[in-house]
């Protein structure tokens, strides 16, 4: 049996699969060009990302597919509903970029806290000549101790950003419209653990009372943030979106960072992507990635391992 990464997968997903007996293809092909190569090669499975896209017509088109992998979280990019009912199995990895993800929301909010994202961008302009500006310019940093961490969106990312906020000594509050409370368990290294139980609140709530907020909730139809609620906010507060794009009202927020509502925002994902709007890349207020919550080694064997694991599974026991 055939399968298509079309989006890549680690080596241990390949070495996993080809000891299964499966033959691997990481050929990048184009998303108009799925079609055909689909058809020729007769692919039985095609994993992807973000990046391709697996819709309705390219499964009527292809029926030699057997099972649809997500390497990740969200499947907006897959057609869900209609591909389970054309009897094709959909599988992801929910839980292996958890940390991944949580530990990029903190780098961003780090960096914007103590200003790294402008401060990288100047440094290397005029650090030699105006030095003692920019210390001036970047003095002002806050603590996250004792600040309080609004987490919307309260499943695995959520909950592993709620266990490094804690870690901080930051005060979490949460909000999820499946969730209703949830234990947070802290590891210790020699054995000990200790359990939080941690209860969520209304978006409307949680967004007059915290100091930063950082989302993690699937694609949405309409904005999770948009003006209203940046209104609501808490003046100085700051925004991270590590989710997807369109859950944030981009031109809302750049207008609350030129206006000094907003301090900050961090943005890893965007409403335009793969394109983003120029005035959320150029904007000095913005902490700026490239969409790389789940990029690490460790998440990305995980995933391809999972993957493996569960294509052996529906394949090779059918």
């Amino acid at each position: 049996m055939k399968v298509l990464a079309n989006d890549g997968i680690s080596d241990s997903g390949i070495d996993a699969l080809e000891a299964a007996g499966f033959e691997v293809i990481t050929t990048k092909v184009a998303q108009e060009q799925l079609e055909n190569y689909i058809n020729e090669k007769q692919i039985d499975v095609i994993l992807v990302r973000s990046a391709t896209k697996v819709r309705k017509e390219l499964i009527d088109a292809c029926p030699s597919l057997k099972v649809i992998g997500r390497g990740g979280v969200g499947m907006d990019n897959i057609d869900v509903a209609y591909a389970k009912e054309k009897g094709l199995e959909v599988i992801n990895t929910p839980a292996a970029s958890s940390s991944s993800v949580a530990e990029l929301v903190f780098a961003h909010l780090f960096g914007g806290v103590r200003f790294l994202y402008d401060a990288n961008r100047n440094m290397p302009l005029d650090g030699d000549s105006k030095f003692k500006e920019l210390k001036k310019n970047y003095a002002g940093g806050r603590e996250l101790r004792g600040k309080t961490f609004g987490i919307i969106g309260f499943g695995r990312i959520g909950r592993e950003v709620a266990k490094i906020a804690l870690g901080c000594g930051m005060k979490v509050i949460a909000s999820d419209s499946y969730v209703g409370e949830a234990d947070i368990t802290l590891d210790f290294y020699d054995g000990q653990q200790i359990t939080l139980k941690i209860k969520t609140e209304p978006v409307s709530e949680l967004i007059k009372h915290s100091d930063f907020i950082t989302l993690h909730v699937p694609a949405q139809k309409d904005y999770v943030i948009g003006k209203e609620q940046i209104e609501k906010m808490k003046d100085g507060a700051a925004i991270i979106n590590a989710a997807r794009g369109g859950v944030i009202d981009e031109k809302a927020l750049i207008e609350a960072l030129e206006s000094g509502k907003l301090s900050f925002a961090a943005l890893d994902t965007f409403e335009e992507e793969p394109s983003p709007a120029i005035k959320v890349l150029m904007n000095g207020k913005v902490s700026l990635s490239p969409h790389i919550g789940a990029a690490t080694k460790e998440a990305q064997d995980r995933i391809g391992t999972e993957l493996a694991e569960q294509i052996i599974n529906i394949l090779k026991t059918a």
